[in-house]
Order: structure tokens, then sequence, then C-alpha cells
């Protein structure tokens, strides 16, 4: 007995990548596609830092929190990459903020802070150093 495979022939490519494309979009019709507004076209503002340890090194893994310096609670919870970096967008438009290394510090010592201020759609740099 001898089994034959069908093979799928390259111009039937593009047919079989359309239909797969359209049961995707049919079966998951909330997913985003490229012409539907996305949060990526929306104006912002950008803190980008840098969480260092004590010996001036970049910190992997520090939970970092950013509030608005009016508010009580944090507005957004990130932790560093393996660079020690982070980047969190924010409303664009005047604002303080405080960004905040949610670390265990010994009793009576602040936790690393620095504050913000944004004016417009910008990045703003800075950097926490733990202590």
């Amino acid at each position: 007995m001898i089994i034959e495979r069908k093979r799928v022939l390259p111009s039937r490519l593009p047919l079989l990548l359309l239909i797969s494309a359209s049961l995707v979009a049919h079966c998951f019709p909330d997913s985003p596609t490229p012409d539907s507004k996305s949060d990526a076209k929306k104006p912002y503002a950008l803190l980008y830092g840098t969480v260092y340890d004590k010996d001036d090194h970049p910190a992997y893994g520090i939970k970092v929190k950013i509030r608005r310096i009016t508010g009580k609670k944090a507005g957004w919870e990130l932790y560093s990459d393996h660079s020690g970096e982070f980047a969190q967008r924010v409303p664009p438009g005047a604002a303080d903020y405080l960004v905040t290394a949610d670390v265990k510090t010994p009793k009576g010592q602040p936790k690393p802070e620095v504050k913000v201020h944004v004016d417009n759609e910008e990045r703003r740099d800075l950097s926490l150093h733990l202590k």
C-alpha cells in the first residue's frame, strides 16, 4: 500500500493565509487590527528610569511604584529589567509624580524616591539609588 502525501503548493499559500486571517478575525472580533485606534497612537509622557544598587550597579527585579504627588495610592507598579531600567507611559499635561523603589529599609529610613515634573508629551529620565 502506497500512501501519498498532498503537498501545499506555494501558489496556494497566500490563499491559506487569507483564510486563516479571516478565521482569526471572525473568532476574535475584539482583538486589535492594524486599522483600529490603539493606545500606541494616544499622546503620552514617558517616565524612563534606572534603579541602581548600593554599589551603583543596575538592579534587576526591583518593584517601582509611580503615583501623582496629589494621590495616595500608586497608579502604576512595574519592575526593573535586567539592565535596571523601567519605563512607564503617563498622561500628558502638567503633573508631578513620585517614583518610589518598593524595597525594605531600616525602620525610620525612607524608601528611595524621586519627584518628577511632566509638562506635556515628553520623556523624563530619572534614577533611583538604593542605599
